[in-house]
């Protein structure tokens, strides 16, 4: 984890005589998970949660205190933080750009329609998930492998999803590869 102090080195700035929230931040590295969780129960009021890894504790009881310290974001950056992750655009996953730009909000009401084995598909977005004769699915995919018996990326199937160019050998399979070479030993 790098300290504000390092940040203010590299960025070169003289790192302040004493820093409270680097203090906090020193304090809490130095405690074991157990009295992490006693820490978290105190301060936020209730358990932490079991899963969490010791360095998102330490976190999330920094922020909390330097909260209480100092106040917390301003409404109009919390609705903007807010507004960001419902959209996606603050990507959970860690999704590249482009990947984040790729994606696509379906909102309820939206009706999704795709031919399959000369049968017309229609699947309706619902806030509970995606209907699909007369069953909730809580994902396209399930709804795409009820629909052929096969699995598939669901927006793909559904043309929510640009296929990407297939470059020179990329996107090949491995027996399509396997078949040229041993063609080529062959010959």
């Amino acid at each position: 984890m790098t300290t504000s102090a390092q940040r203010k080195e590299e960025a070169g700035v003289e790192p302040d005589s004493f820093d409270p929230d680097e203090a906090l931040i020193r304090s809490l590295e130095a405690l074991d998970v157990a009295m992490l969780r006693r820490r978290w129960r105190s301060l936020i009021g209730c358990a932490a949660p079991p899963h969490l890894p010791r360095s998102l504790l330490i976190r999330v009881i920094a922020y909390r205190q330097q909260v209480r310290t100092w106040g917390d974001l301003d409404r109009a950056t919390l609705r903007a933080l807010a507004a960001a992750t419902e959209t996606g655009v603050a990507a959970k996953s860690g999704a590249s750009e482009a990947e984040t730009e790729n994606r696509t909000e379906l909102r309820p009401g939206t009706l999704l329609i795709r031919e399959h084995g000369g049968v017309m598909h229609r699947v309706s977005v619902r806030a509970s998930g995606f209907k699909w004769n007369g069953q909730t699915y809580d994902s396209l995919s399930k709804v795409a492998f009820a629909i052929t018996g096969t699995r598939w990326n669901g927006p793909r199937f559904f043309g929510l999803r640009i296929k990407k160019e297939i470059g020179q050998g990329q996107g090949e399979s491995r027996s399509a590869k396997g078949r040229q070479s041993a063609g080529a030993r062959g010959a």
